[in-house]
């Protein structure tokens, strides 16, 4: 599926390197994680497989944060700008980076995005990773926490089963509590795998459609971004123009970004 990563090639072999193969990705990370740090932006890399609900998090984090702070967002799909759309129907100002086949974000994705993207005064900036519950967790985005949505829908073993993505969160959400009474999940099984795999993550249930949990979570957030540094004012050393669009990580290093 992938064409960066060789995840699921079987033509991938093991061999010795003397440098981790991820070395300019986590450079980039830096840079961005310096440029935003430097602005005061607490980003959030947003993870979670296809229809977890990731988008609708996002758009009742808006909703619940409206008048008080700002956010934007970066998304990424393999296609289409969709939830970028859905995200700018709320206000939020949003970018949509499509990968074509990738099944993850890397920093460069993101550092190209940011010189499009309007960050002057944002207080969030939450990266929507691709949906997988594999490869974004591999990638340093440049972000201060890393998020799972995680729905009620997929099960209980997830953590069990995917322990790397896990393993990776400050935070898993619990999302789209509000069907637990139409389903059979262990949520106590739930809890538990999470502890065994990643016992410093903390379980948060949300649904964005009754807004359960999201004063909750804004909480979080708000207590994340208050024990940050304080910022400088300064950006990169280069210039990042306003704007919005689609970047197209497909079309390589130079990407294309569609103006709207």
């Amino acid at each position: 599926m992938c064409d960066t990563c060789g995840c699921g090639d079987p033509n991938v072999v093991s061999v010795d390197v003397h440098e981790n193969i991820l070395a300019v990705n986590d450079r980039t990370a830096a840079h961005n994680r310096e440029h935003l740090d430097r602005q005061g932006i607490l980003a959030v890399n947003l993870m979670g497989s296809p229809g977890a609900g990731k988008t609708a998090v996002l758009e009742a984090t808006a909703r619940a944060l409206s008048g008080r702070r700002r956010l934007g967002v970066i998304a990424g799909d393999l296609e289409t700008e969709r939830d970028a759309d859905r995200l700018r129907a709320v206000d939020v100002p949003a970018v949509a980076i499509t990968t074509g086949t990738a099944c993850h974000l890397d920093a460069e994705m993101v550092h190209r995005a940011l010189h499009g993207f309007p960050t002057g005064g944002l207080d969030y900036l939450f990266v929507e990773n691709v949906g997988n519950l594999v490869c974004p967790a591999v990638y340093d985005l440049g972000q201060a926490v890393s998020v799972v949505a995680l729905s009620v829908t997929e099960g209980e073993d997830k953590p069990l089963k995917y322990p790397v993505m896990f393993r990776k969160a400050d935070l898993v959400l619990l999302t789209k509590v509000d069907l637990l009474p139409h389903l059979e999940l262990d949520v106590s099984a739930l809890e538990a795998g999470l502890a065994r795999v990643a016992p410093a993550a903390s379980l948060l249930p949300l649904s964005a459609r009754t807004a359960e949990g999201v004063s909750v979570w804004v909480d979080w957030l708000e207590a994340r971004a208050a024990s940050r540094p304080k910022p400088s004012g300064e950006g990169l050393g280069h210039h990042h123009e306003d704007g919005r669009g689609m970047i197209d990580a497909a079309a390589g290093s130079g990407g294309r970004s569609r103006d709207r």
